[in-house]
């Protein structure tokens, strides 16, 4: 690895070091922002903002982020658009990897959600507590985020790839991202390192499948 290589990386794993560290300080001010924002009872919870932010989680999953990939990818193998597949096939796994990361470590650190600090607390219980398994309890599965981590990591290799329509898919990717900090089921820490993890994701399939060679017949197949 080439000298400038390896300074860029380190510079890159710097910094996003510095902005996760960041992100935990700002924690309890950006959980209180959105709580003032959402508000309090039903009718808060009926209001423009809080609906859309509802349909921005709901709709913003690995599931309808793959049925989305599904259909993109059957419409540019229809129009034999080769490079295109490729983007889109590298979105949906850097999607789907960053997903099973992020949601494979948030089983175990046992961090509570912002809305349920308040009853919880905010100290990090990890996988046992208090003579019970908290694997699998939604309520202290917040750090980091799954739904930030495949939205991110499927908008990032269009980013890579094409940065100007990466660019329109990240105003999707940071709204979900945003909406899960809405509705108090994360932190600006759980969403920053979600953030970096599929950015890095992102990057690491984008390059692995722009450089793979087709198979034998492949070409003629896309």
């Amino acid at each position: 690895m080439a000298p400038k290589t390896i300074l860029l990386w380190f510079l890159l794993l710097f910094f996003a070091g510095i902005a996760i560290g960041l992100s935990f300080h700002f924690d309890t001010p950006v959980r209180e922002s959105m709580a003032q924002l959402q508000g309090k009872g039903k009718v808060a919870k009926k209001a423009p903002l809080s609906r859309f932010m509802n349909f921005a989680s709901k709709y913003g999953d690995w599931p309808e982020l793959m049925a989305v990939g599904a259909v993109g990818f059957l419409i540019t193998w229809k129009l034999k658009k080769r490079e295109w597949m490729k983007i889109i096939a590298a979105a949906m796994i850097a999607s789907t990897l960053a997903g099973i990361i992020a949601n494979t470590s948030r089983l175990t650190t046992g961090r509570p959600r912002p809305r349920e600090t308040a009853t919880l607390g905010t100290q990090w219980y990890g996988p046992y507590h208090d003579g019970k398994l908290l694997i699998g309890n939604p309520s202290y599965n917040s750090f980091p985020s799954g739904h930030t981590a495949t939205a991110i990591a499927f908008a990032a290799v269009f980013l890579f790839a094409r940065p100007l329509f990466g660019i329109f898919l990240m105003i999707p990717a940071l709204l979900i991202a945003s909406s899960r900090m809405f509705l108090g089921a994360h932190h600006l820490s759980d969403v920053i390192t979600s953030t970096v993890l599929a950015l890095f994701i992102a990057w690491f399939v984008w390059q692995f499948i722009q450089k793979r060679k087709p198979l034998i017949g492949e070409d003629s197949l896309i």
